[in-house]
């Protein structure tokens, strides 16, 4: 895994030396060596920083530069069907080194833009062609790899973190409050907006063009999860779900360097050490836990680990982890207040300790049907009493409604919003607070797969990967998913939803391909969410010491007497939003 860089001006001359401490701010993503390429005129740079797991001499080194000099490319990520399309390419390109960085030169040059296409992998590309004076960055499918960018009318530049762009002294500190607002109602800032009004995200499955001789740019969405309703044999169908995900796990596990897994004994990261067994690895496995909590994951983690005689670590958390939280600000640049943050980070710290990179299991629940709200969503939608078809006759579920309330962790609508801040700010506050939702809202699906592809699109997309993807860079550490193989999601979204979702028994389609070789306990253990307990997050008094002197109110934002209502409750979800956005505001802003 790596860190990116790039800069391009309209007519000034780089400052060499500023962009070096930019790409600096990125060392956390790539200490095993950096690089630098700047264009002849001095208008354009490229950087990089590595961490290493193939060809790991120098020839490894980015930004490279392809044989003929036409192409330069910097690149976060790993491209899991590189060897394959290596071979495909022999005839075509003379190689020179054994890294998929090169592949992805030799696939542009065969196929154009369109190469994209044939790229299984996460990964976030900047790829400057010179014969055409274009740069194109690309962001993998999901959203597992993040690329950012600045633009103006003379300068435009991008990086793998906002602190990089930050760093070059070119954005105003100018806090976008529509997506302070939209914060609050998702707990994360959506694409493509970010914190800062000059800074944006480039969207999951979407490439940049940027036109260098013209000085603008385009965006284009190049994959799309379609839908079907085939029915299949179901034996065949999950062995042909056991057959992608064993390929998916072999290419991720590809590397000069060992590989481990995080493990929490729940049925996806259980399911990746298993599929690491099978391939004949013995990989060192990593747990976080919870002090004094009988739901503790390591415990669960442990059984699996002695039952597939693997090696595991875990690291437990009690009150005093909460101080990481003051650290959130600078791992991930803008507010995120997904509750699991702090634990990420510290088990992500555990495994670097051993390792460079895990397998972790993001990705099963979206696409086979894991998670509560799904199950809810269906029995409430999929009822098959006569009352429950009169009642939607008459009032149809609010799919939309529903998820939104499913996400929710604290609830801010447009009245919650402008109670909590300050009148002058209640301008930036959108009319239909669930923009976002909506907009990955597909009508065209049926109810269950739309709620699916909102998990995917929202939840996963922007707040899951976003927080496995911060929390463990930050740690130099690479997080690798083969739940996240797009043959696997095309492939279940191309069958009859009843065939791997099942009321019975929860995601059914790997539950088939794993209830033979895992204990009992595990199998039917109850599901549980990247949580702690509840007396972890619901301190009322460690609230009132970090909300004390809360710069959110000294600068007229928030209101004093909003927080001060929470504070009398026994406790409520929106004072961990707040807080995250307190620590965030004071170590950016104030």
């Amino acid at each position: 895994m790596c860190g990116i860089l790039g800069q391009i001006n309209k007519t000034d001359r780089l400052d060499n030396a500023l962009f070096s401490l930019m790409l600096l701010t990125l060392h956390h993503r790539g200490p095993d060596g950096n690089g630098t390429y700047f264009s002849e005129n001095n208008l354009l740079a490229f950087g990089h920083t590595r961490l290493s797991f193939l060809d790991l001499t120098d020839a490894g080194k980015q930004p490279f530069i392809s044989s003929n000099n036409q192409i330069i490319i910097t690149f976060n990520g790993e491209i899991y069907n590189y060897q394959e399309l290596k071979k495909e390419l022999l005839n075509e390109y003379n190689f020179v080194t054994n890294t998929d960085t090169e592949v992805i030169v030799a696939a542009y040059q065969k196929w154009g833009i369109d190469f994209i296409s044939k790229l299984k992998g996460m990964f976030a590309i900047a790829l400057y062609d010179k014969l055409i004076n274009k740069v194109y960055l690309i962001r993998d499918r999901f959203g597992i790899k993040p690329l950012y960018y600045f633009y103006n009318n003379n300068q435009f530049i991008f990086a793998s973190e906002i602190k990089a762009i930050m760093e070059s002294g070119k954005v105003v500190k100018d806090i976008d409050f529509t997506a302070f607002a939209d914060y609050f109602v998702y707990r994360y800032i959506p694409s493509p907006k970010t914190i800062w009004k000059q800074v944006y995200k480039i969207p999951p499955a979407h490439y940049l063009c940027f036109d260098i001789n013209n000085f603008s740019f385009s965006l284009t969405e190049y994959w799309q999860l379609t839908n079907d309703n085939k029915k299949e044999y179901e034996l065949s169908l999950a062995n042909e779900i056991n057959n992608i995900l064993q390929t998916s796990v072999a290419e991720h596990v590809r590397a000069d360097v060992p590989i481990g897994s995080f493990l929490s004994g729940g049925y996806d990261s259980s399911a990746m050490v298993l599929y690491m067994k099978n391939l004949g690895l013995n990989p060192e496995t990593f747990s976080i836990g919870f002090n004094n909590w009988e739901k503790s994951e390591h415990q669960f983690a442990e059984v699996v680990a002695n039952h597939l005689n693997v090696p595991n670590k875990y690291v437990i958390a009690d009150e005093s982890s909460l101080d990481l939280v003051n650290k959130m600000p600078i791992v991930y640049d803008e507010p995120i207040a997904d509750i699991s943050i702090v634990p990420t980070y510290m088990v992500s710290n555990l495994a670097k300790q051993t390792v460079k990179a895990v397998l972790s299991g993001e990705g099963a629940d979206e696409i086979f049907g894991g998670y509560t709200w799904q199950h809810q969503f269906y029995n409430e939608q999929y009822s098959n009493t006569w009352l429950q078809k009169l009642k939607h006759m008459f009032k149809p579920v609010d799919t939309v409604n529903f998820y939104a309330q499913a996400m929710a962790m604290g609830w801010f609508d447009r009245n919650e919003l402008e109670n909590m801040l300050q009148p002058h700010l209640h301008q930036y506050i959108s009319n239909d607070v669930h923009w976002f939702y909506r907009k990955n809202f597909k009508s065209n699906l049926s109810p269950l797969k739309a709620v699916q592809y909102m998990d995917m699109k929202c939840f996963m997309g922007e707040l899951v990967l976003t927080k496995i993807d911060r929390a463990s860079m930050a740690n130099s550490l690479e997080v690798r998913v083969p739940f996240l193989d797009h043959t696997l999601f095309e492939k279940v979204f191309s069958i009859n939803e009843n065939q791997y979702f099942k009321k019975e028994q929860t995601k059914f389609l790997l539950y088939q391909n794993i209830k033979k070789y895992l204990p009992e306990s595990i199998l039917n253990r109850k599901k549980q969410g990247f949580v702690g307990p509840d007396s972890y997050y619901m301190n009322i008094e460690y609230y009132k010491k970090e909300l004390a002197q809360s710069k959110l109110v000294a600068f007229n934002i928030i209101k004093q007497s909003y927080i001060d209502n929470l504070l009398r409750q026994d406790y409520n979800w929106k004072l961990w939003k707040i807080l995250i956005m307190e620590k965030w505001f004071s170590h950016w802003v104030d």
